[in-house]
């Protein structure tokens, strides 16, 4: 069955006696039991309103069934999502390798929380093949943190190779699959033992919710997450999944928007003089463009671009100038947005010896929402004078 049909459809999943087409909203904290004998009874569930109920467990089965898992989990945002897996799955003496171009938030709960209970972390080069990755592991090392296109720098990782080593060596894989929404990109196919989704971008798509997904595919390692998950109390309310269940209905029409149009869009900016580079994977241009062309079905409506400016400046500049585009930090929801990322690049390791491929130009990173391409286009051609 296609995405599309799995995520639309009313009838899957669900009794066909007389109901609401969408899951309700079932709110509470407390949950009655019938009979005294039913309080520690472990095989009902939930036994209270941090076990998630109808509303959790709905969205629970549709992330589980997008990403093709044994069980999937929600928490109370993508970086939660992120950050649990790490605290279930490591411990004091672990170590964890970390590709550079990871999400800036997971690197500074590592390099600062992670790192007060004895887990190291150690960064390695999204350029390096899944061989020179293992080369980089040690005894102590358990976990590969992969993503792919990379956050900011949208740098291309082989993950299904990465895995395969991986596991060979008995090491887990954690991928952050929110560029690939659990439709573009199927990291459990690929052999990835535990797949990361920001539900706020593309599932939630509405820029009105905070809310993330684990999902595996081996049930011992369900279970482990499950335990995190209890004693950790990351309980996400019935309301937010609500609206990530709404979301999801129609994810699939305005991922493909996003993704087509993003495309004109970054192909229009290739033919602009004031630009050095356009960094978009679903790009001939790209130099991980063959790898993103084979494991992926289609590119979102994420990319970067780097003009010929000098700096912050001028992209502070240029983004003053912008009209339809929104200055913010998200993605995945129905409008556009524009950052400057000269401040998140320094946060980034270099390999000794290697040129520094952001030291050069103004660096933007564009989201493209639901608007037509053709005015979001004339929208940045009025304010390109910046760069000239």
């Amino acid at each position: 069955m296609k995405d599309t049909t799995r995520l639309t459809s009313a009838t899957l999943g669900r009794a066909r006696s007389r109901r609401s087409v969408n899951t309700p909203v079932e709110r509470g904290s407390t949950v009655l039991f019938e009979s005294a004998d039913k309080l520690y009874d472990d095989d009902i569930k939930p036994t209270y309103g941090t076990d998630g109920l109808s509303t959790q467990v709905e969205l629970c089965r549709m992330i589980a069934e997008l990403e093709g898992a044994h069980e999937s989990f929600i928490l109370p945002s993508g970086l939660a999502a992120l950050t649990l897996p790490l605290f279930a799955c490591l411990a004091a003496g672990d170590e964890i390798l970390v590709v550079n171009s990871c999400y800036a938030p997971v690197r500074r709960f590592l390099d600062t929380q992670l790192k007060r209970y004895g887990v190291t972390a150690r960064y390695y080069d999204p350029a390096l093949s899944a061989d020179e990755v293992m080369a980089l592991a040690r005894p102590a090392t358990k976990m590969i943190y992969v993503e792919s296109p990379g956050s900011l720098t949208f740098d291309i990782q082989d993950i299904p190779a990465i895995a395969k080593a991986a596991k060979a060596r008995g090491l887990l894989t954690l991928c952050d699959n929110t560029y690939g929404g659990g439709m573009l990109f199927k990291p459990l196919d690929h052999g990835v033992d535990l797949s990361m989704q920001a539900l706020t971008k593309y599932v939630g798509g509405h820029s009105d919710v905070l809310i993330g997904s684990v999902s595996v595919s081996d049930a011992k390692l369900a279970a482990t997450l499950h335990k995190a998950i209890k004693a950790w109390g990351f309980f996400t309310s019935a309301d937010e999944s609500y609206l990530a269940l709404r979301g999801l209905r129609t994810m699939s029409l305005r991922l493909k928007q996003s993704g087509d149009s993003a495309l004109k869009v970054a192909k229009w900016l290739e033919r602009c003089p004031e630009v050095l580079r356009v960094v978009h994977p679903g790009l001939p241009s790209h130099p991980g463009h063959a790898v993103f062309a084979r494991d992926f079905s289609a590119a979102n409506g994420l990319f970067l671009v780097q003009f010929k400016g000098d700096g912050e400046p001028q992209s502070q500049a240029f983004l003053d100038l912008l009209t339809l585009f929104g200055l913010g930090f998200s993605w995945g929801g129905y409008e556009s947005l524009a950052v400057n990322c000269e401040p998140q690049f320094a946060f980034r390791t270099r390999t000794p010896g290697t040129a520094d491929p952001y030291a050069e130009g103004s660096f933007i990173r564009f989201y493209i929402g639901l608007e037509d391409p053709e005015d979001l286009i004339a929208d940045i051609e009025q304010a390109l004078g910046v760069f000239a």
